[in-house]
């Protein structure tokens, strides 16, 4: 055989092998779906605890601020009566 004969036919053969692959069906299987089904959960598990912490945050940040600023108004009235008593 000689070398362009069998360069031709090794350049078939993997022309074929290539357009086999390509045509493979490319659907997933039981196992592959569920693995992606339990990613997604995952991940959207993992961004509703993140929308909880963050709201969780917030809503402590707020309460610090309001009793922070009951404590200052607090003070103020004690500070105000003391001032009111001692005149």
């Amino acid at each position: 055989m000689s070398h362009k004969l069998q360069a031709l036919l090794i350049a078939a053969v993997l022309g074929v092998s290539t357009l086999g692959l390509a045509a493979c069906d490319s659907n997933e299987g039981p196992a592959e779906e569920a693995g992606e089904s339990l990613d997604n959960a995952t991940d959207n598990a993992g961004d509703a605890i993140d929308n909880a912490a963050d709201e969780t945050s917030d809503a402590m940040d707020n309460a610090a601020d309001e009793t922070s600023d009951a404590m200052d108004n607090a003070s103020d009235e004690m500070e105000d009566a003391t001032d009111d008593h001692n005149n």
